[in-house]
Protein backbone atom coordinates (compact mmCIF):
# COMPACT_ATOMS: atom_id res chain seq x y z
CA UNK A 1 0.00 0.00 0.00
CA UNK A 2 1.59 3.38 -1.23
CA UNK A 3 1.46 5.79 2.06
CA UNK A 4 3.00 9.02 3.25
CA UNK A 5 5.98 7.15 5.04
CA UNK A 6 6.57 5.06 2.20
CA UNK A 7 4.94 1.74 0.41
CA UNK A 8 4.30 -0.78 3.34
CA UNK A 9 3.67 -4.20 2.40
CA UNK A 10 0.30 -5.91 4.23
CA UNK A 11 -0.78 -9.08 5.15
CA UNK A 12 -4.08 -9.88 4.37
CA UNK A 13 -5.54 -13.14 5.72
CA UNK A 14 -7.38 -15.48 3.19
CA UNK A 15 -10.27 -17.79 5.18
CA UNK A 16 -11.39 -20.53 3.14
CA UNK A 17 -14.59 -19.21 2.52
CA UNK A 18 -13.05 -15.90 0.74
CA UNK A 19 -15.41 -14.42 3.82
CA UNK A 20 -12.93 -12.42 5.97
CA UNK A 21 -12.95 -8.45 5.33
CA UNK A 22 -10.60 -6.43 7.26
CA UNK A 23 -11.28 -2.74 7.92
CA UNK A 24 -7.90 -1.14 8.19
CA UNK A 25 -8.12 -0.38 4.08
CA UNK A 26 -10.95 -1.03 2.18
CA UNK A 27 -10.71 -4.16 -0.33
CA UNK A 28 -8.21 -3.57 -3.43
CA UNK A 29 -7.55 0.04 -2.39
CA UNK A 30 -3.55 0.40 -3.01
CA UNK A 31 -3.23 4.11 -2.32
CA UNK A 32 -3.60 5.84 1.49
CA UNK A 33 -6.17 8.72 1.47
CA UNK A 34 -3.25 11.41 2.92
CA UNK A 35 -1.19 10.32 -0.86
CA UNK A 36 -4.98 10.77 -2.85
CA UNK A 37 -5.28 14.01 -1.24
CA UNK A 38 -2.30 15.26 -1.70
CA UNK A 39 -2.42 14.28 -5.22
CA UNK A 40 -5.53 16.30 -5.26
CA UNK A 41 -4.26 19.35 -3.74
CA UNK A 42 -1.20 19.49 -6.37
CA UNK A 43 -3.56 18.97 -8.99
CA UNK A 44 -6.30 21.46 -8.15
CA UNK A 45 -3.40 24.15 -7.70
CA UNK A 46 -2.60 24.13 -11.35
CA UNK A 47 0.57 21.47 -10.90
CA UNK A 48 0.19 18.58 -13.88
CA UNK A 49 0.07 14.96 -13.42
CA UNK A 50 3.65 14.63 -14.39
CA UNK A 51 4.87 16.56 -11.93
CA UNK A 52 2.97 15.32 -9.47
CA UNK A 53 3.46 11.77 -10.14
CA UNK A 54 7.27 12.89 -9.97
CA UNK A 55 6.69 14.37 -6.48
CA UNK A 56 5.29 11.74 -5.16
CA UNK A 57 8.05 9.27 -6.24
CA UNK A 58 10.27 11.63 -4.87
CA UNK A 59 9.10 12.57 -1.74
CA UNK A 60 7.38 9.32 -0.47
CA UNK A 61 9.05 6.66 -2.69
CA UNK A 62 5.61 5.64 -4.05
CA UNK A 63 5.53 5.53 -8.00
CA UNK A 64 2.17 6.99 -9.66
CA UNK A 65 1.85 7.38 -13.21
CA UNK A 66 0.24 10.38 -14.33
CA UNK A 67 -2.58 8.33 -15.85
CA UNK A 68 -2.80 7.39 -12.07
CA UNK A 69 -2.73 10.95 -10.79
CA UNK A 70 -5.43 11.63 -13.57
CA UNK A 71 -7.90 9.09 -12.25
CA UNK A 72 -7.37 10.07 -8.92
CA UNK A 73 -7.57 13.62 -9.36
CA UNK A 74 -11.13 13.15 -10.82
CA UNK A 75 -12.17 11.75 -7.49
CA UNK A 76 -12.93 15.86 -7.20
CA UNK A 77 -15.56 16.19 -10.56
CA UNK A 78 -18.20 15.27 -8.17
CA UNK A 79 -17.83 17.56 -5.54
CA UNK A 80 -17.42 20.04 -8.15
CA UNK A 81 -20.84 18.75 -9.57
CA UNK A 82 -22.24 18.97 -5.97
CA UNK A 83 -21.30 22.54 -5.94
CA UNK A 84 -22.47 23.84 -9.12
CA UNK A 85 -26.27 22.52 -7.91
CA UNK A 86 -26.09 23.34 -4.10
CA UNK A 87 -29.06 25.03 -2.56
CA UNK A 88 -28.15 29.05 -2.07
CA UNK A 89 -29.40 31.23 0.10
CA UNK A 90 -32.68 33.31 -0.93
CA UNK A 91 -31.14 36.87 -0.24
CA UNK A 92 -27.81 38.73 -0.69
CA UNK A 93 -26.97 42.28 -0.22
CA UNK A 94 -24.36 42.58 -2.65
CA UNK A 95 -22.94 40.35 -5.27
CA UNK A 96 -20.05 41.18 -7.19
CA UNK A 97 -19.50 39.78 -10.47
CA UNK A 98 -16.25 39.40 -12.62
CA UNK A 99 -14.23 37.49 -15.00
CA UNK A 100 -10.72 36.99 -15.23
CA UNK A 101 -8.45 35.30 -17.51
CA UNK A 102 -6.30 32.15 -16.41
CA UNK A 103 -3.73 29.78 -18.51
CA UNK A 104 -6.07 26.26 -18.91
CA UNK A 105 -4.53 23.23 -18.89
CA UNK A 106 -6.91 21.46 -22.41
CA UNK A 107 -4.76 19.67 -24.70
CA UNK A 108 -2.68 22.65 -24.69
CA UNK A 109 -2.76 25.65 -22.15
CA UNK A 110 -5.17 28.25 -23.42
CA UNK A 111 -5.93 31.43 -21.36
CA UNK A 112 -10.12 31.11 -21.37
CA UNK A 113 -12.23 33.48 -18.86
CA UNK A 114 -13.26 32.57 -15.37
CA UNK A 115 -16.57 33.87 -14.47
CA UNK A 116 -16.70 34.73 -10.80
CA UNK A 117 -19.63 35.67 -8.43
CA UNK A 118 -18.93 36.57 -4.86
CA UNK A 119 -22.06 37.40 -2.45
CA UNK A 120 -22.11 38.87 0.80
CA UNK A 121 -24.94 38.23 3.05
CA UNK A 122 -27.15 40.20 5.17
CA UNK A 123 -24.73 39.59 8.33
CA UNK A 124 -21.68 40.51 6.47
CA UNK A 125 -20.81 36.68 5.66
CA UNK A 126 -18.95 36.59 2.14
CA UNK A 127 -19.66 33.57 0.41
CA UNK A 128 -18.60 32.47 -3.41
CA UNK A 129 -21.84 31.76 -5.13
CA UNK A 130 -20.68 30.15 -8.48
CA UNK A 131 -18.04 29.95 -10.98
CA UNK A 132 -17.70 29.03 -14.67
CA UNK A 133 -15.43 28.63 -17.47
CA UNK A 134 -15.62 29.70 -20.94
CA UNK A 135 -13.07 30.72 -24.44
CA UNK A 136 -14.22 34.33 -23.63
CA UNK A 137 -16.10 36.88 -21.37
CA UNK A 138 -19.61 37.65 -22.97
CA UNK A 139 -23.10 39.12 -21.46
CA UNK A 140 -24.92 35.37 -22.76
CA UNK A 141 -22.55 33.35 -20.27
CA UNK A 142 -23.07 36.28 -17.56
CA UNK A 143 -26.78 35.69 -18.55
CA UNK A 144 -26.86 32.08 -18.12
CA UNK A 145 -25.36 32.40 -14.63
CA UNK A 146 -27.76 34.82 -13.45
CA UNK A 147 -30.80 32.21 -14.17
CA UNK A 148 -28.50 29.62 -12.63
CA UNK A 149 -28.35 31.63 -9.05
CA UNK A 150 -31.82 31.86 -9.37
CA UNK A 151 -33.19 29.04 -9.87
CA UNK A 152 -30.82 27.77 -7.25
CA UNK A 153 -32.99 29.90 -4.81
CA UNK A 154 -30.91 33.35 -4.75
CA UNK A 155 -34.42 35.33 -5.34
CA UNK A 156 -33.11 38.75 -3.61
CA UNK A 157 -29.77 40.99 -4.23
CA UNK A 158 -29.94 44.40 -3.25
CA UNK A 159 -26.80 45.43 -5.25
CA UNK A 160 -24.89 43.84 -8.13
CA UNK A 161 -21.51 45.65 -8.75
CA UNK A 162 -19.47 44.73 -12.34
CA UNK A 163 -16.91 46.04 -15.17
CA UNK A 164 -18.63 47.63 -18.28
CA UNK A 165 -19.21 44.56 -20.28
CA UNK A 166 -21.66 45.12 -22.62
CA UNK A 167 -25.56 44.16 -21.48
CA UNK A 168 -24.86 43.43 -17.91
CA UNK A 169 -27.29 45.88 -17.03
CA UNK A 170 -29.79 44.53 -19.36
CA UNK A 171 -29.23 41.13 -18.05
CA UNK A 172 -29.47 42.05 -14.49
CA UNK A 173 -32.74 44.38 -14.89
CA UNK A 174 -34.22 41.01 -16.63
CA UNK A 175 -33.24 38.47 -13.73
CA UNK A 176 -33.16 40.95 -10.47
CA UNK A 177 -35.41 43.57 -11.76
CA UNK A 178 -35.41 45.18 -8.01
CA UNK A 179 -31.98 45.31 -7.35
CA UNK A 180 -29.70 48.05 -8.09
CA UNK A 181 -26.46 48.21 -10.24
CA UNK A 182 -22.99 49.97 -9.58
CA UNK A 183 -20.68 50.13 -11.95
CA UNK A 184 -16.90 49.51 -10.88
CA UNK A 185 -15.07 52.98 -10.68
CA UNK A 186 -11.75 51.27 -10.89
CA UNK A 187 -12.44 49.79 -14.38
CA UNK A 188 -13.91 53.01 -15.47
CA UNK A 189 -10.75 54.73 -14.47
CA UNK A 190 -8.67 52.17 -16.25
CA UNK A 191 -10.98 52.56 -19.27
CA UNK A 192 -10.53 56.10 -19.20
CA UNK A 193 -6.72 56.18 -19.03
CA UNK A 194 -6.32 53.74 -21.77
CA UNK A 195 -7.78 56.17 -23.96
CA UNK A 196 -5.72 59.27 -22.96
CA UNK A 197 -2.39 60.54 -23.46
CA UNK A 198 0.19 59.55 -21.06
CA UNK A 199 0.91 62.49 -20.07
CA UNK A 200 -2.09 63.11 -18.77
CA UNK A 201 -2.96 59.68 -17.09
CA UNK A 202 -1.66 60.72 -13.56
CA UNK A 203 -3.87 63.75 -13.26
CA UNK A 204 -6.32 62.44 -14.34
CA UNK A 205 -6.63 59.47 -12.01
CA UNK A 206 -6.27 61.59 -9.08
CA UNK A 207 -8.88 63.91 -9.99
CA UNK A 208 -11.34 61.12 -11.00
CA UNK A 209 -10.20 59.43 -7.77
CA UNK A 210 -11.89 61.85 -5.84
CA UNK A 211 -15.42 61.11 -7.02
CA UNK A 212 -15.15 58.13 -4.50
CA UNK A 213 -14.17 60.19 -1.74
CA UNK A 214 -16.63 62.87 -1.03
CA UNK A 215 -19.18 62.86 1.65
CA UNK A 216 -22.28 62.87 0.05
CA UNK A 217 -23.76 61.80 -3.52
CA UNK A 218 -24.67 65.51 -4.31
CA UNK A 219 -20.83 66.45 -3.67
CA UNK A 220 -19.77 63.90 -5.94
CA UNK A 221 -21.30 64.54 -8.88
CA UNK A 222 -20.59 68.34 -8.12
CA UNK A 223 -16.75 66.68 -8.36
CA UNK A 224 -17.72 64.27 -11.72
CA UNK A 225 -19.73 67.59 -13.04
CA UNK A 226 -16.31 69.38 -12.75
CA UNK A 227 -14.40 66.49 -14.56
CA UNK A 228 -16.20 66.64 -17.63
CA UNK A 229 -15.67 70.45 -17.96
CA UNK A 230 -12.33 70.41 -17.24
CA UNK A 231 -11.29 67.24 -19.81
CA UNK A 232 -14.29 67.43 -21.88
CA UNK A 233 -12.32 70.10 -24.64
CA UNK A 234 -9.40 67.09 -24.93
CA UNK A 235 -10.98 63.91 -24.59
CA UNK A 236 -14.82 64.93 -25.77
CA UNK A 237 -15.44 60.99 -26.79
CA UNK A 238 -14.12 59.96 -23.13
CA UNK A 239 -16.13 62.50 -21.33
CA UNK A 240 -19.44 61.46 -23.96
CA UNK A 241 -19.42 58.02 -23.05
CA UNK A 242 -18.83 58.86 -18.95
CA UNK A 243 -21.93 60.63 -19.56
CA UNK A 244 -23.75 57.98 -20.95
CA UNK A 245 -22.91 55.90 -17.53
CA UNK A 246 -23.18 58.64 -15.43
CA UNK A 247 -26.47 56.88 -13.76
CA UNK A 248 -24.00 53.87 -12.67
CA UNK A 249 -21.14 55.58 -11.12
CA UNK A 250 -22.87 57.04 -8.29
CA UNK A 251 -25.05 54.18 -6.59
CA UNK A 252 -22.72 53.20 -3.90
CA UNK A 253 -23.61 57.19 -2.12
CA UNK A 254 -27.29 55.46 -1.25
CA UNK A 255 -26.14 53.36 1.19
CA UNK A 256 -24.27 53.94 4.90
CA UNK A 257 -20.69 55.87 4.50
CA UNK A 258 -19.13 52.74 6.58
CA UNK A 259 -19.66 50.30 3.82
CA UNK A 260 -19.35 52.68 0.65
CA UNK A 261 -15.20 51.86 0.55
CA UNK A 262 -16.50 48.51 -0.19
CA UNK A 263 -19.31 48.80 -2.83
CA UNK A 264 -18.00 51.49 -5.56
CA UNK A 265 -15.87 48.67 -6.60
CA UNK A 266 -15.05 44.88 -7.78
CA UNK A 267 -11.55 45.15 -6.14
CA UNK A 268 -12.76 42.75 -3.30
CA UNK A 269 -12.86 40.29 -6.11
CA UNK A 270 -10.07 41.16 -7.91
CA UNK A 271 -8.31 40.28 -4.79
CA UNK A 272 -10.05 36.68 -5.08
CA UNK A 273 -9.12 36.34 -8.39
CA UNK A 274 -5.14 37.06 -7.55
CA UNK A 275 -5.30 34.63 -4.76
CA UNK A 276 -6.68 32.10 -8.24
CA UNK A 277 -3.91 32.88 -10.11
CA UNK A 278 -1.54 32.49 -7.69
Amino acid sequence: VDTQFGPIEVQVPRDRNGQFHQHTLPDYKQHSDILESMIIKLYSKGVTTREIADLIEKMYGSHYSPAQVSNISKQMLPKVEAYHKRKLSDKFFCVYLDATYLPLRRETFEREAVYIAIGIKPNGHKEVIDYCIAPSENIEVWTEMLQNMKSRGLKQVELFLSDGVVGMKTALARTYPKAHFQRCLVHVMRNICAKVRVDDREKIMNEFKQIHQQTSKKEAAAVLHKFYARWNKAYSHVIKGLKEIEPDLLVFYNYPKQIRASIYSTNMIESFNNVIKR
